[in-house]
């Protein structure tokens, strides 16, 4: 039996992890309290992949559900806290090695702050104006000339 490999990241509410089986058979997924189970058959070869977590938080196993396609397996857990923040996955601090943060998910939404501002931002830049009202840059003509522009000589 081999780990799957998976990657994780975290939100207001929940924690998704995905598991990078293709074509998996027999997934079995666990939901406990304070720990989480992931098992199956993967590739053609069927190779017998089991993962278990003892996990950072606790977690509502009945909120908590998964999803199957043809690439991999997303876990969705139901945080029992919601609102707080993971910084890892695992109870333990120990790097596990086929466990990594999926950073084309990841999101800092505890500052949410941030996109607040942004929104208030947009919305005053919206009330000052449109396009129409900027200055146009692409004055100069062809047929107006500074007095220094002089005819220059052919090159030989």
């Amino acid at each position: 039996m081999h780990p799957a490999t998976a990657k994780w990241y975290d939100r207001r509410d929940y924690v998704f992890i995905e598991f990078c089986v293709e074509d998996s058979k027999d997934v079995e997924v666990n939901f406990e309290k304070s720990k989480f189970g992931f098992s199956c058959l993967g590739g053609t070869d069927h190779v017998k992949h089991s993962n278990e977590i003892d996990l950072f938080e606790a977690i509502d196993q009945n909120e908590s559900k998964h999803r199957r396609t043809d690439r991999s397996v997303l876990c969705c857990l139901r945080k029992a806290e919601s609102g707080k923040a993971w910084p890892r996955l695992t109870k333990e601090k120990a790097k596990l090695n086929w466990l990594s943060v999926d950073f084309n998910n990841w999101k800092d939404w505890e500052d949410d702050s941030d996109e607040e501002n942004f929104d208030r931002f947009s919305e005053m830049m919206n009330s000052m104006g449109g396009e129409d009202e900027l200055p146009d840059l692409d004055v100069a003509d062809d047929e107006s000339a500074d007095s220094d522009d002089e005819k220059m000589p052919d090159l030989e």
